[in-house]
C-alpha cells in the first residue's frame, strides 16, 4: 500500500523503514526481526489513529486518492453476470454512467453508477465521472424499466459533478438531473444510493434522491466541490481546505447532520488498501438495507421518502450541532 498523500508522510516513513528491512528478510538477526514486527505494529497503530481524525480537506484528499476503487471495481468484486444497458432513446450512449443488472446476493438489483477511469484514455472515455444529460436520461430510462419489473436500484455515486460545457446545456443538463429527481421521489421501487468516492453537486443529485443514502467511511458529499465553492465565494481555490471544513462534506459530519442513513466502513487506512474488503462491507451493507425495505410496501416506501426529505435541515437541528 502507497503512503502518498500529504498528511501520510509519517506512515511513509515508516513503511519505508520497513520495506528496507523486508528486502533481506531471510538474513536479519534475532534482534531486527523483533524490529520488523514492531515497525509493522507500530504503522498499524499510526494508521488507524490518523485514519480516525481525518479533516474534512484530507477526507477529499483520500476520497480523491488515485488508486482508489472505482464503480466497476466495486461492482465486478460484488456481483457476478450483468446485463448492461446503454442509450437514452433519445440522442446516444453516455458511458460515464453504467446501468446493468445484475445479482446481489440472492436478487437482482439494477445498477446506476458514475465510471472514473484511470488511464488518461479512460478518463477521456468516461469524461472523468462529469455525465452528459444522455447519461441521466439513460438512468431515468434503466430506474423505469427497474420499477416496471419490482427490480430495487442501488446508485454508486462517484463525481466531482455533472458535465458543464455549453453543448451539454443545449442538449437539456438541467432537465435531465430535475427529471430524475422527480422520477426518485415517486418510484415504485427501493432505492438506496452510495457515495463510494466523491459527491459533487447536480452530477450527484441526480443518482442521489433514495430510501437511503450510505456513504463510504472516507468519501465526501457536497453542494460543490471544495475547490469550487472557494472560487464561488472568496475568489480563491486555494482556500478549499478551509471551504471543506465549513461545508461539513466528511460522511461523520453528514451523519450527525441526519442527510445520510448510514456511514459504511472501510479497511484500514481506507478503501484504495482492499478493494477486496471494501467491496465486502459495501456488499453486506448493501443487502441489509435492500432486506429491510424489501419488507415495505410501496406506499410506505414514497411516503418514508417524501418525509425523510421535507425533515432535512430544520434549524434547531442544526444549532444542535453547531451549524448555525
Amino acid at each position: 500500500m502507497a503512503y502518498d498523500l500529504d498528511f501520510e508522510k509519517p506512515l511513509a516513513d515508516l513503511d519505508k523503514k520497513i520495506a528496507n528491512l523486508r528486502k533481506r528478510e531471510e538474513r536479519l538477526k534475532p534482534d531486527e526481526r523483533e524490529q520488523l514486527q514492531k515497525l509493522e505494529q507500530e504503522l498499524h497503530q499510526q494508521t488507524g489513529k490518523l485514519y480516525a481524525c481525518l479533516t474534512p480537506w484530507q477526507t477529499v484528499m483520500v476520497a480523491r486518492h488515485k488508486d482508489r476503487p472505482h464503480a466497476i471495481d466495486y461492482l465486478d468484486r460484488m456481483c457476478g453476470e450483468f446485463f448492461e444497458l446503454r442509450g437514452d432513446r433519445t440522442y446516444g450512449d453516455n458511458p460515464t454512467i453504467i446501468a446493468r443488472t445484475a445479482q446481489l446476493g440472492d436478487q437482482t438489483v439494477m445498477f446506476l453508477a458514475h465510471e472514473k477511469g484511470r488511464t488518461i484514455k479512460e478518463q477521456q472515455y468516461y469524461n472523468a465521472a462529469m455525465a452528459h444529460p444522455e447519461g441521466f436520461r439513460k438512468a431515468y430510462r434503466a430506474m423505469k424499466q427497474a420499477e416496471k419489473f419490482g427490480i430495487p436500484v442501488v446508485c454508486l455515486i462517484d463525481t466531482p459533478g455533472a458535465s458543464i460545457t455549453i453543448d451539454d446545456e443545449a442538449r437539456g443538463q438541467a432537465r435531465a438531473i430535475a427529471d430524475n429527481l422527480l422520477l426518485m421521489a415517486q418510484l415504485r421501487t427501493p432505492i438506496i444510493s452510495v457515495v463510494i468516492g466523491e459527491g459533487g453537486s447536480g452530477g450527484a443529485l441526480g443518482l442521489g434522491l433514495s430510501d437511503r443514502i450510505l456513504m463510504l467511511e472516507h468519501s465526501y458529499y457536497a453542494v460543490a466541490a471544495p475547490e469550487s465553492s472557494a472560487t464561488i465565494i472568496w475568489r480563491n481555490a486555494k482556500a478549499a481546505p478551509e471551504m471543506a471544513e465549513g461545508q461539513q462534506v466528511a460522511a461523520c459530519q453528514l451523519l450527525q447532520l441526519g442527510l445520510v442513513d448510514e456511514v459504511v466502513a472501510e479497511p484500514l487506512g481506507g478503501a484504495h488498501g482492499d478493494y477486496t474488503a471494501a467491496a465486502d462491507f459495501l456488499k453486506q451493507a448493501l443487502i441489509e438495507n435492500l432486506r429491510s425495505l424489501r419488507q415495505l410496501s410501496v406506499t410506505a416506501l414514497i411516503e418514508g421518502r417524501y418525509t425523510k426529505y421535507r425533515s432535512m435541515g430544520p434549524v434547531g437541528r442544526l444549532e444542535q450541532v453547531g451549524v448555525v
